[in-house]
């Protein structure tokens, strides 16, 4: 008898005393996947301008099927508005207030008339076209460029934005960028990515 042999009539003999090698194993439950946990990022420098990181995380999470929207509350142009979106890779919608040019920091004196009138109009109309897009839970990612300066300019309750954040859908991301971003909202955020002109 040659050892390959007695190996296998040891393992022969050792299974026959264990008895059968399978063994039915207890019911489980199915496996469940897990909801994804959207988080509050906020990007924030001492200077506008910093808005293209975020831009093409937003371009890359619509480019891999994510529904993405994009607001610039203080960047006007041609055409703008709620009404106005411009659309890219299908999925990312993208909105800017329907005024003419990009706000200030500081709105001059002579800017408490008819013109600030019609800008607040304009951002307010875009500040609720964004909670309404929250509400209808159909957003994987919302990124609001500039709040922080629209609630300091008085465009914007910090009481609204800290709201919306709190009662949106849980695995929706909300993105903000831009100065000024209130101390409250900081608290609440995932993750800070301070910009920093050194």
């Amino acid at each position: 008898m040659n050892a390959g042999s007695s190996i296998n009539a040891q393992r022969e003999n050792l299974s026959l005393a264990k008895g059968p090698s399978l063994r039915a194993l207890p019911d489980r439950n199915p496996l469940q996947l897990v909801k994804t946990q959207g988080q509050l990022q906020i990007h924030t420098s001492p200077f506008r301008g910093s808005f293209s990181i975020v831009l093409s995380e937003a371009l890359r999470s619509a480019g891999l099927g994510s529904k993405v929207l994009i607001s610039q509350f203080l960047k006007g142009g041609v055409n703008q508005g709620p009404l106005g979106a411009v659309n890219l890779c299908g999925r990312l919608e993208w909105l800017r207030p329907a005024i003419e040019t990009c706000l200030p920091e500081e709105l001059p004196e002579e800017n408490l008339s008819f013109k600030k009138k019609h800008e607040e109009k304009a951002i307010k109309e875009l500040w609720e076209f964004c909670k309404k897009r929250i509400v209808e839970k159909k957003l994987d990612k919302i990124v609001l460029d500039e709040i922080g300066m629209a609630i300091s300019l008085g465009f914007i309750e910090e009481t609204d934005l800290i709201s919306m954040i709190n009662n949106r859908p849980s695995s929706t991301d909300i993105i903000l960028t831009g100065q000024s971003i209130p101390p409250k909202v900081i608290e609440m955020a995932d993750q800070i990515t301070e910009l920093r002109c050194n």
